[in-house]
């Protein structure tokens, strides 16, 4: 199935809108359902990416949501998965029959997470209380905080509760306050409301100023001097580097060693980590992860046909295609204060030129999106090969974000 279809993920916030975990599905249209050889296969696909042999679990904290249906609950694949790190989702009527409701008991014994949905949540106190350790809860209509009002009155303590659809910061405060426990919509592309800021604030000003620098590749000292009038920033560089083992054992405390160790590519890079996260008006951690993959993922998708040289344009593209909404400020005044190539300007607001059709396929990774299909085409990248780079990306980001 990795060879001909594509994954589509959506993030799980917690009620303090970190990302808790995934939900990874195969892309279908027309209401079309996956075959239990499909669903076998995503399990497997995504044991072999992101639970490396040597490393582990490559995701660190983050738990994986995956559709399962009864017949592949003694699947092989699912021991290649850390079971406190996956959630089967399955019917509530799956549970009716007492070898699915057998098999289900053994996993959770294990540790695998089971999530139910389409379940009468009257039946909390029943099987889904002995077999679930996750209900998903649907909204409808637009009083969603009427809706988890009344689904909060139900809530047991030993299974969690998932919402979704929630589309709105404000339907996601009101569901958080209610004690709800995970949310699924489309908030990873949705700015947080915030104080309205007019411009950039000063740590954004020194990191631009630091960007234009580096791409001008002016002095090391010169850089250091701009970097020693924020001691935050400062501390942030030194901290980077040491934690990322630059100094092979060797602390560094010394700000020109960390700029001439790290090399003015990776520090371009880690500035343009910096400009996101140093937002005080669109900024949410969902929305920073979000960007952070959709650079990675932009880079890996375009390096094998452009060259590995092109390999900072294309994440400076993933990552500023979502810089208006961390900044709150349109893409043009985005693109005003900091001065980039023009291919990447180009990318970035028609997705044309050099670069633009490969940060059109990241996007489209994100969205149930027919596009996903023909992008893919058009730049000869095949479905398995913009899968593995997806959960390549996905992996990566843990370590930046961490």
């Amino acid at each position: 199935m990795h060879q001909t279809n594509f994954i589509v993920r959506e993030p799980l916030l917690d009620p303090k809108q970190r990302v808790i975990g995934y939900e990874l599905s195969w892309q279908h249209h027309g209401g079309e359902t996956p075959s239990d050889a499909e669903l076998e296969s995503l399990i497997g696909f995504v044991a072999e990416h992101v639970n490396d042999e040597d490393d582990g679990w490559l995701l660190r904290d983050k738990i994986l949501f995956l559709d399962a249906v009864p017949g592949m609950l003694s699947t092989d694949a699912l021991h290649q998965m850390p079971p406190e790190r996956t959630v089967l989702t399955l019917k509530a009527s799956d549970l009716d029959d007492p070898d699915t409701l057998a098999a289900v008991q053994g996993l959770r014994a294990g540790g695998v997470g089971i999530s139910v949905r389409d379940g009468d949540l009257l039946n909390l106190r029943g099987t889904i209380a002995r077999s679930a350790s996750y209900v998903e809860v649907r909204f409808s209509g637009a009083d969603v905080a009427a809706q988890a009002r009344t689904y909060a009155a139900l809530k047991q303590a030993s299974v969690r509760m998932v919402g979704r659809p929630v589309t709105t910061w404000a339907d996601f405060d009101a569901c958080a306050a209610l004690g709800l426990d995970a949310f699924v919509g489309k908030l990873h592309l949705t700015p947080r409301p915030g104080i309205p800021v007019k411009g950039m604030n000063p740590a954004q000003t020194i990191i631009l100023q630091l960007m234009q620098m580096v791409q001008n590749n002016e002095d090391i000292p010169k850089i250091e001097g701009v970097l020693k009038r924020d001691p935050a920033l400062s501390y942030k560089l030194l901290r980077f580097i040491n934690t990322a083992g630059f100094g092979a054992g060797r602390e560094i405390q010394s700000l020109r060693q960390a700029i001439t160790m790290l090399g003015y590519a990776p520090l371009y890079r880690w500035l343009t980590l910096l400009l996101a996260t140093a937002s005080t008006s669109g900024y949410s951690p969902v929305l920073m992860e979000t960007a952070v993959v959709r650079g990675r993922l932009s880079e890996l998708l375009g390096q094998k046909i452009l060259g590995r040289g092109e390999g900072e344009n294309l994440f400076v593209c993933g990552m500023f295609s979502l810089l208006d909404r961390l900044l709150g400020l349109p893409m043009k005044e985005v693109l005003e204060t900091i001065q980039l190539p023009d291919e990447v300007v180009r990318a970035l607001l028609t997705r044309g030129g050099m670069y633009g059709p490969y940060l059109a396929l990241a996007e489209a990774c994100e969205l149930n999106s027919n596009l996903v299909s023909s992008l893919a085409a058009s730049l000869a990248i095949s479905p398995e090969d913009v899968n593995k780079m997806h959960l390549q990306a996905l992996a990566w980001a843990q370590n930046v974000t961490a």
